[in-house]
C-alpha cells in the first residue's frame, strides 16, 4: 500500500458477534471492536450502537506522555488532563470537547485504560449537532479482547499505528451491516 492516504475504509460486523467487526482499510483487514448496540441505523444517545453511515475522521488527541508511533495527514492535538467530551444533550456543549471539571456528565479524555492515547473525533452529529443523536463517537484504542464500546470504532495499538499514516482529514469510515 502506498503511503497515500486512504479515502474510504469500510467496517463490518464480525458473524455471530454485532460488538466486534472487520475493518477493510486499503488492502489490511483488521480486527475492530464495536458499540454494545452493534450498528444501527437509528442512532440514539445512550444506547451504546455505532451509527450505520459514513463519517469523515475530523481530526485526533494524542497522550504526549504515551508512545503513539506513525506520522498521520491528521490534525493531533495534545490530549490534556482536563479534556472532556460532554454527553448531555440539553446542554449548550453538547457533543463538544469540554474542560473539566464540567457541570454536565461529561466523557474523561485522560483515561488510565489507554483508550484514548489515540483518539479520533469522527463527523458524527457534529454540524448540525441534534439533541439525543449520539456523541462522543471516536475512532480510539480497542480493550483487550476487543470488548464493545458505548459507540466507537476501536483498534487495538499495534493496528491503530499500522493505520495512521494512511490516514487524514479526507478520509472516511463507512459502516456496514
Amino acid at each position: 500500500m502506498s503511503r497515500r492516504s486512504l479515502k474510504l475504509i469500510d467496517v463490518r460486523p464480525r458473524p455471530g458477534n454485532a460488538s466486534q467487526g472487520q475493518m477493510i482499510a486499503g488492502n489490511m483487514i483488521l480486527r475492530c471492536a464495536l458499540g454494545k448496540g452493534g450498528i444501527s441505523a437509528f442512532k440514539r444517545e445512550g444506547d451504546g450502537a455505532t451509527p450505520l453511515t459514513r463519517m469523515r475522521l475530523l481530526y485526533g488527541f494524542k497522550r504526549p506522555d504515551k508512545k503513539v508511533k506513525g506520522p498521520t495527514g491528521l490534525t493531533m492535538k495534545a490530549l490534556r488532563r482536563n479534556d472532556g467530551w460532554c454527553e448531555v444533550s440539553n446542554d449548550r456543549n453538547y457533543n463538544r470537547k469540554v474542560r473539566i471539571p464540567y457541570g454536565a456528565s461529561h466523557e474523561t479524555m485522560w483515561r488510565k485504560d489507554d483508550m484514548y492515547d489515540v483518539c479520533i473525533v469522527m463527523d458524527w452529529n457534529i454540524r448540525p449537532r441534534r439533541r439525543a443523536k449520539g456523541s462522543a463517537i471516536f475512532f480510539h484504542l480497542a480493550r483487550p479482547g476487543y470488548t464493545p464500546t458505548e459507540g466507537c470504532i476501536a483498534l487495538n495499538r499495534s493496528d491503530m499505528n499500522r493505520l495512521l499514516p494512511y490516514l487524514s482529514n479526507k478520509t472516511a469510515i463507512r459502516t456496514l451491516r
